[in-house]
């Protein structure tokens, strides 16, 4: 899922990644908030689906769960990556 694919991609995919490439560095949104702004309240999961598929085009450490979790099993990369942006996190979420 390329960037240049972006007239190929749904219009739930493009508006999901315009609000990922609104992101800047320190921010840190959940599935959810990502899916209401992209105008789809209750559409978390498919963020989260979209955001693997991405395979990492867009920030995806700046998205959390909804109690601030970080993404199974990267974990250690996600806490690398905001850590790096100023982001606090103790085991395995975001604080703060």
């Amino acid at each position: 899922m390329a960037a240049a694919d972006r007239a190929d991609w749904t219009e739930f995919e493009r508006d999901v990644a315009s609000v990922l490439d609104r992101l800047a560095p320190g921010d840190v949104v959940t599935y959810g908030e990502v899916a209401a702004e992209a105008g789809r309240p209750g559409a978390a999961r498919a963020v989260g689906s979209f955001l693997k598929r991405s395979d990492g085009g867009f920030a995806w450490w700046r998205v959390v769960a909804s109690t601030g979790r970080l993404v199974p099993g990267h974990e250690a990369e996600q806490t690398r990556r905001l850590a790096a942006e100023g982001v606090a996190v103790r085991d395995g979420r975001v604080i703060g």
